[in-house]
């Protein structure tokens, strides 16, 4: 008898034992949750490269007229013509990145604790550390790369477009292309999104979230009124205006941005030199520690602070 007991198999209900997630496919999910959530990330800037290729497609009607008073100007006047429409969609997305990630981060963490969706998130096996961490990822790396591939294709879309009009008007495709660096440009916005739009920004990201973790309403105001009492007593106390300075050059990207030096919009050694600067200046530095401080400070507030 006790031997057919012990020959029985195991019980159906004896639960399994699944291995743990790995940290890295945690917060790869995670940064997959952030993007589902918030579509906006995404659908802001497809939105306005519709626009923009839209209006394009409209100004080709006069592209014919417009090509032949332009190719009446000197060769230096007319490479900057030609580059000014694809610097000016180039900043359109800048802008809208920007409009993005400050509202993103003001509702990261603010928005789970009002609508109490953070009970749910903190019942999951994922820590607060891997959870801010894969919000503040999303302005800083995921946006970069998100706005450069969008205005890289839209871009190329115009490229395509207005090559089509070339030809129409009897030109040579080679001369549009010959005076559009599009390859330089494009290292130029890669280094400008990537350096100073994430890791210049970082910091005012991190206090965005470290407000959005805190507030209990209206984050954006607590965003904003700190910085601005600070930089009113400084003017007031000491007649200075150092602090303004600081978030003044930090939002313009510093001197030491690694930007195409050449008329062009070419690259050349001194943009290597500039970039080794940057990555070489205690600012950058002090900004990132700041951002680690106030990213730590958004963890023990998610993980102790209690939903709206």
């Amino acid at each position: 008898m006790n031997t057919q007991a012990n020959a029985m198999p195991e019980s159906p209900l004896t639960p399994e034992i699944v291995p743990p997630i790995s940290a890295p496919r945690l917060f790869f999910w995670s940064v997959r949750r952030e993007l589902w959530e918030h579509r906006s990330i995404y659908i802001a800037p497809l939105a306005i490269a519709i626009v923009i290729l839209f209006a394009f497609l409209v100004s080709l009607i006069h592209m014919p007229d417009r090509i032949r008073t332009e190719f009446a100007l000197d060769s230096m006047k007319h490479q900057e013509l030609v580059e000014q429409q694809y610097n000016f969609v180039a900043m359109l997305f800048m802008g809208s990145y920007l409009i993005v990630a400050v509202f993103y981060c003001l509702d990261a963490l603010h928005g789970e604790r009002r609508d109490r969706s953070v009970l749910f998130w903190k019942s999951l096996p994922v820590s607060d550390l891997t959870t801010v961490l894969s919000k503040a990822s999303i302005p800083i790396i995921v946006m970069p790369l998100l706005i450069f591939a969008i205005t890289i294709a839209t871009q190329l879309a115009m490229l395509l477009l207005n090559s089509a009009a070339f030809l129409a008007s009897g030109k040579s495709v080679m001369e549009l292309w010959s005076e559009l660096p599009l390859f330089q440009m494009s290292l130029g916005l890669f280094f400008h999104l990537l350096l100073v739009h994430g890791f210049c920004f970082a910091p005012i990201y991190s206090w965005m979230l470290l407000v959005s973790a805190w507030a209990r309403r209206a984050p954006f105001l607590w965003a904003v009124l700190p910085p601005f009492a600070i930089g009113i007593v400084e003017k007031i106390a000491f007649n200075t205006s150092h602090f303004a300075e600081m978030l003044g050059g930090m939002m313009g990207g510093g001197d030491t941005i690694p930007y195409p030096s050449s008329a062009n919009g070419g690259m050349d050694m001194s943009t290597h030199l500039n970039l080794a600067q940057f990555l070489s200046s205690p600012g950058l530095w002090v900004g990132l520690l700041f951002a680690a401080v106030c990213l730590a400070g958004a963890v023990r507030l998610r993980r102790y602070r209690d939903p709206i």
